[in-house]
């Protein structure tokens, strides 16, 4: 039974972790290389990453989604027959199939951000979640550079979902997908929404890269996830999101290319 978990580990820890890289490296390739003159406007800091920064980050990445991989199959090898986890969409139907990712994207959402702000708890924040902030100005791979012990507590968001609803096992799949590539969304360093967006009805209970973005830069407020809610129920959107949206999303007539230089080696 080892060697058959070992080689179902290896396999689906092989397909996390080039999920990560793919969607990672598309991202910077495409933002930090080949559009990034076009796009520097909506670069939230006007000022690229060092070269150090990427290489601890795509370290502490590997490992956190190692112990991503680790948890879900720990879950679904060992305790598969006793997660809510269903292979039949008949077994359940379409409606509950829909409501099920609206369910999922709420329990992750709140759990995050609580836990989140935990980790800003003095304490925890020097031991452990000081690895992701050192990061102040995110990149693609900054997405998953957490401390193991963070990671961990990330990842337990695998069994909360997996015993507590009915979820379709490719729906789980897709949705475990899907954070990877809204964290690399999160964590780009460009605003990719549109302008305004974020005072639309939708866009203002949306956790934007500008947002996210902010929280690295200042250290506090917009703990959220995939959502503001809970950071607009509890007050702690940042005073400065707004007006920090609209200049990031505001397009630059010109510039200037000595700027640009200067960002870059900065």
């Amino acid at each position: 039974m080892e060697q058959t978990f070992f080689e179902f580990w290896s396999k689906e820890a092989l397909g996390i972790v080039s999920d990560y890289f793919k969607f990672a490296t598309a991202a910077f390739v495409i933002f930090y290389i080949i559009l990034k003159k076009p796009m520097w406007f909506r670069k939230v800091q006007k000022s690229l990453p060092k070269f150090t920064d990427y290489g601890r980050d795509i370290m502490y990445s590997m490992i956190s989604v190692t112990i991503f991989a680790t948890m879900a199959l720990l879950v679904f090898f060992y305790f598969g027959e006793y997660t809510n986890n269903y292979q039949n969409i008949s077994d359940y139907g379409w409606p509950y199939y829909i409501l099920s990712w609206v369910l999922m994207f709420a329990i992750h959402d709140t759990y995050f951000y609580w836990m989140h702000r935990a980790m800003h708890h003095p304490f925890l924040f020097k031991h452990v979640h000081l690895v992701h902030h050192k990061s102040t100005n995110p990149s693609p791979w900054t997405a998953y550079a957490f401390h193991p012990i963070e990671g961990f507590l990330e990842a337990l968001i695998i069994p909360i979902i997996a015993f507590s609803i009915p979820t379709h096992q490719e729906a789980m799949g897709m949705f475990f997908l899907f954070q990877i590539i809204y964290n690399v969304y999160g964590h780009l360093g460009f605003e990719l929404y549109p302008k305004g967006f974020h005072k639309t009805w939708i866009g203002k209970y949306v956790n934007t890269s500008v947002a996210h973005n902010l929280h690295h830069d200042k250290f506090n407020g917009n703990y959220g996830l995939y959502f503001l809610i809970w950071d607009r129920l509890l007050g702690t959107v940042r005073s400065d999101y707004n007006e920090t949206y609209e200049s990031t999303t505001e397009p630059e007539h010109v510039i200037p290319s000595s700027n640009l230089v200067q960002a870059e080696v900065s």
